[in-house]
């Protein structure tokens, strides 16, 4: 008839086959089982001795050995009889040990019978059981899969939580635990978190199988049946590192074997070899997985084993191939003999007759010595695929399907509870998380530090569903579901897998409601920072990987919390003094959270991922006073916490501040000690000297740099911070910071100027750098230093075009070919392409050696790179390092004296920890500027003279004809005016222009750049007031010291 029928091969000796009381005890080759139901089977399971079939009625059938009740019925044992403890349930998967048997039904209870010897059972019973018990233990998780060894169990349930108990002589259990049996359902906690996909026992050791291919393995490994390239035990699970990127899928294992299918149909073996059970043409064990040679080539859809041997399918070709041991006929060879390479199964689907109503192979099943496959009586499906696992033995994952479903609900309609049952198990649990919005295709294998697997799009989605739902229940079962599981996040997870929820959870839009921060964004900031150091760096680096809008929203998310704490703090006082040491643990975890994505935000200081401002936090220095924090912070036990720890909270404006709470903190120390030293010694000496509050310097303009170091060299450094007051020889400027601007610009044109050959300049940037061939006295390198350091505290930007690398330098950063970029892009080009060319032969193309050579008034000079370098050729191997010490040269090493001189001159004004809080391009604009133009700002801060006001017709045109003027001429109006197209740190307000009246209109616009006054005469009409401030501007280089 049509029916889909049953056969069977191997042992029968114990009746294990059903086929009734037979004669012979082993059947050597396929051979039909009449069975009335065999054209509904859902799933047979074998166990050394014994078999139980369940069909898609969900009833469950068994035959065999029974000395210790495993068949569950008193019936005759050599046929299927029904297990009648189990009719009232409708059973989906069985599974088989040496002496006992499981049964899983559709409610996700787990029953088991027969030999309770070890605890197998997880009964609590004594001896044995014979008919089905319900696991009460497991009442109330819904189990999705079971499996068996000889003497233990393992479930999965739909949360991801894996339960094993019964005999653990070898650590099969995977608990961790010295100890004979457990007769008590136990969690494997340490897989906590990880999404598992499939469970396999052997007969003494356990396997799973994560969602993205993570194979873990425990118990006995006398033969290597572990395969992790041993043969020891392991009471742990312990991952097998070689399978990671073979995509395993699925996992069978034999006595003392193990049997892997990876996602191409590909089949590994390892373990025991003694009867050819690993298919590798020969008999010895192996500790690794290794290839099948002899399936490769074709897929490989089924594989199954016995105690001994193994079978597998190749759709392709329509054929089972069998290895191992044959003694009892389970190799269905028709021969009693043992093969180590793979065998053609002699059945009824074989025959090369065209014949299309022949049948088709559904699925095999073996255990012990035995095998049975059901067929398909035509080709209405395709075969089964054991690379494909059934939905229903899943773990549950979020998905946006459901959380559509919870959208339509109103705000006070009733919820189902099964839905609600399903948010809570999901959203509580780790494993569920991280086992969601995974990457179609499998394209979320391989699990990285560099890839995490999650579609982000699908992750968005689905939050921004929840975002909007409007009913309550649903929305604090899913809101205390996510708070119950922060706290369990555990300090060193199992495997990459388990940190997505990292990644996924900060777009629950919770994270957002600061008001949460004790039950949210706290116990996630604590997680975070309890990871051990290599989870740690992989969250940090998916974090890096993320849009800027995910890494933005990050840094938002903590520095709202701490805005919130810090204002509703007790611990504030009336001073706005806030004492860190004090408050409560999340304002600085979230300092601390911060703290990282910052470090990771500068992992290229050339490209940080968002901008620096992301982190500033101006509200910070409304609601904390924050030069009390710098001066505690400076002078206290570096143990303590302080604002100032976390300097990328501050902004310009924070940091001029602080830099002036330093000045006046320096100066007070140096005036303090200043005046006590002066009272010490009026006591012993008849004449007082005065106390000198301000570093004075006199200074002719025709010879200021031997004046400017004269006079510097009158003073210790301790006056270096006091302000700087200039008096010009034979001139009365008393003035408000002007002549001081001057002094800059006349010293530092002076000491820029070609015939002293300090400092080369690069024609493409017009930066400058250090020149390696200059004769010139360290002195004056020290004395641009100083200038710097001067310049930085004295709040006047100066015009001195080095690059960051400088800066980088002076804060102890490393530097490399980046910051060769800003100096020489053409230099840098070069070897960038050096570094890119992509073909073999850089020796004979570049032709270079090791070895910088540089044109010095008119003679060639050649330095070598490293000993002998002038005799090694740059070649593909070793162009890195070539690179690496021509930018070390050129930026280091080339530089090293004259650089040396100009850091201490730097850090004899700036030392201490005030630099602490700059980042190199902080640092740079304060001692240049920067070019974040505010024009709006730059017209509200104006100041009038004369009888000019803010309504007056002239001013009125002169900011319409500004306004509309390009950026570039806009910044040459700048350079006319205070000396610099520039803008100090504190931003454009820190410029003020005052403009008085000049009568005669003939004449141009002039600018007293050291007072940042403009003459503007009262024009009649705009366009003359434009053309003569277009003629006026044109003329400046920056220098009209009028």
């Amino acid at each position: 008839g049509t029916l889909s029928v049953m056969f069977c091969w191997g042992n029968t000796a114990n009746g294990e086959l059903g086929l009734g009381g037979i004669e012979e005890e082993h059947i050597l080759s396929p051979r039909e089982l009449k069975f009335t139901h065999s054209t509904s089977i859902r799933t047979i399971a074998c166990g050394k001795t014994h078999t139980l079939v369940v069909t898609s009625g969900g009833e469950v059938y068994s035959c065999g050995s029974n000395d210790f009740g495993e068949l569950g019925h008193n019936n005759a044992r050599t046929k299927l009889h029904l297990v009648n403890g189990l009719s009232a349930y409708k059973v989906k998967y069985a599974a088989c040990g040496e002496n006992h048997s499981m049964a899983l039904n559709e409610w996700g209870q787990v029953f088991t019978w027969g030999s309770d010897k070890y605890g197998q059972l997880g009964l609590d019973s004594d001896g044995e059981v014979r008919t089905p018990k319900i696991v009460k233990a497991l009442a109330t998780h819904n189990v999705i899969q079971i499996a068996s060894g000889y003497r233990h169990c393992l479930a999965l349930t739909n949360k991801g939580d894996l339960f094993a108990w019964g005999s653990n002589e070898h650590g099969q259990l995977g608990l961790g635990l010295k100890v004979k049996s457990v007769p008590q359902p136990s969690l494997v906690t340490s897989l906590n978190g990880l999404p598992i996909s499939l469970i396999a026992c052997g007969a003494y050791h356990s396997f799973v199988i994560s969602k993205s291919g993570a194979v873990y393995g425990w118990g006995k490994n006398r033969f290597g049946q572990l395969g992790l390239n041993s043969e020891v035990d392991h009471i742990y699970p312990c991952q097998l590192k070689t399978l990671r990127s073979i995509k395993v899928k699925y996992i069978v294992c034999g006595e003392d074997f193990s049997v892997f299918l990876s996602q191409d149909g590909g089949v590994l073996t390892c373990g025991a070899g003694q009867y050819g059970q690993l298919g590798h043409g020969s008999i010895s064990n192996e500790v690794l997985p290794r290839k099948v040679l002899e399936l490769m080539g074709s897929t490989v859809t089924q594989v199954c084993c016995g105690r001994r041997h193994t079978l597998a399918f190749i759709p392709s070709r329509e054929r089972v191939y069998s290895f191992g041991l044959g003694g009892a006929g389970q190799l269905g060879t028709k021969q009693l003999v043992n093969y180590n390479s793979p065998q053609v199964v002699v059945g009824p689907w074989l025959g090369n007759d065209g014949n299309s109503s022949r049948p088709t192979i559904d699925r095999l099943y073996s255990g012990g010595d035995h095998c049975f496959v059901t067929l398909l009586p035509t080709k209405k499906r395709n075969a089964a695929d054991y690379r494909v696992l059934p939905q229903d033995s899943q773990i549950w994952t979020v998905t946006l399907e459901k959380m559509k479903e919870c959208e339509k609900l109103h705000e006070d309609s009733r919820v189902d509870q099964d839905l609600l049952s399903y948010l809570e198990s999901v959203l509580s649990s780790q494993c569920c998380i991280n086992g969601s919005f995974l990457l179609k295709k499998d394209m979320h294998y391989c699990c990285t530090s560099r890839h995490h697997g999650l579609d982000m799009t699908s992750v968005q989605q689905c939050f921004t569903a929840i975002s909007r739902l409007r009913n309550e229940t649903v929305k604090n079962v899913i809101y205390d579901s996510v708070v119950s599981l922060l706290p369990l996040l555990s300090e060193s997870p199992p495997d990459v897998e388990t940190l997505r929820l990292y990644v996924s959870l900060p777009l629950y839009h919770e994270f957002n409601n600061a008001r949460h921060s004790s039950k949210i964004q706290g116990p996630f900031a604590q997680a975070l920072l309890r990871l051990k150091t290599e989870a740690a760096k992989i969250v940090g680096n998916w974090y890096y990987m993320q849009s800027e809008d995910y890494f933005e929203r990050l840094v938002q998310i903590y520095k709202n919390v701490i805005l919130v704490l810090l204002r509703s703090s007790p611990f504030m006082n009336m001073q706005n003094q806030f004492d860190l040491n004090k408050c409560e643990k999340t304002v600085i975890d979230s300092l601390e959270v911060l703290s990282r994505l910052n470090k990771l935000n500068r992992m290229k200081t050339y490209s940080p991922k968002v901008g620096y401002d992301t982190f500033h936090m101006t509200e910070l220095c409304d609601t904390v006073d924050i030069r009390v924090d710098y001066v505690r912070w400076a002078s206290e036990n570096p143990n303590s916490r302080f604002f100032c720890n976390y300097p990328f909270l501050f902004d310009a404006q924070a940091k001029t501040l602080l830099l002036q709470t330093d000045q006046s903190m320096q100066m007070h120390n140096a005036v303090n000690e200043a005046t006590q030293r002066a009272i010490t010694q009026m006591l012993f000496a008849p004449v007082m000297f005065p106390v000198q509050p301000l570093l004075e310097l006199h200074v002719s303009r025709e010879n200021i740099i031997q004046d400017t170091i004269r006079e510097l060299a009158s003073y210790s450094e301790r006056d270096y911070k006091k302000p700087l007051k200039i008096h010009f020889l034979g001139e009365e400027a008393e003035d408000a910071g002007g002549v001081k601007k001057e002094f800059f610009l006349l010293l530092l044109r002076e000491v820029l100027d070609p015939k002293y050959g300090m400092f080369i300049s690069d024609p493409e940037t017009n930066c400058i750098w250090f020149s390696e061939d200059s004769f010139e006295d360290e002195i004056m390198y020290y004395l641009v230093g100083l200038l710097c350091g001067l310049a930085i505290y004295n709040f006047t930007i100066i015009n001195l075009p080095f690059p960051v690398a400088l800066y980088k330098k002076l804060l102890h950063e490393p530097v490399d070919l980046q910051d060769l970029k800003d100096l020489s892009p053409s230099l840098a080009k070069g070897l960038q392409d050096l570094l890119e060319y992509s073909e073999e032969d850089v020796e004979a193309i570049f032709c270079m050696k090791f070895e910088i050579s540089r044109d010095v008034y008119g003679e060639v000079k050649t330095h070598e790179l490293k000993p002998g370098g002038s005799n090694i050729p740059v070649n593909n191997d070793n162009r890195q390092e070539y690179v690496d010490l021509y930018v070390d040269h050129i930026l280091n090493k080339g530089v090293a004296r004259h650089f040396r001189a100009f850091h201490d001159g730097f850090h004899k004004v700036c030392g201490g920890r005030v630099l602490q809080l700059f980042h190199a391009t902080e640092l740079m604009a304060v001692v240049i500027g920067n070019e974040n133009y505010d024009w709006d700002a730059f017209e509200n801060n104006a100041e009038y003279r004369g009888g000019y006001t803010s309504s007056d017709p002239t001013i009125r045109m002169f900011w319409e004809v500004f306004h509309e003027l390009s950026l570039d001429d806009k910044k040459k109006f700048l350079t006319f005016l205070t000396g610099t197209d520039r803008i100090p740190i504190q931003g454009m307000k820190a410029i003020k222009i005052i403009i008085q009246p000049t009568l005669d209109e003939k004449y141009l616009p002039v600018a007293h750049t050291c007072f940042n006054l403009l003459d503007l005469p009262k024009y009649s009409t705009k366009s003359r007031l434009k053309y003569k401030l277009l003629q006026a501007i044109q003329q400046t280089q920056g220098f009209s010291l009028v």
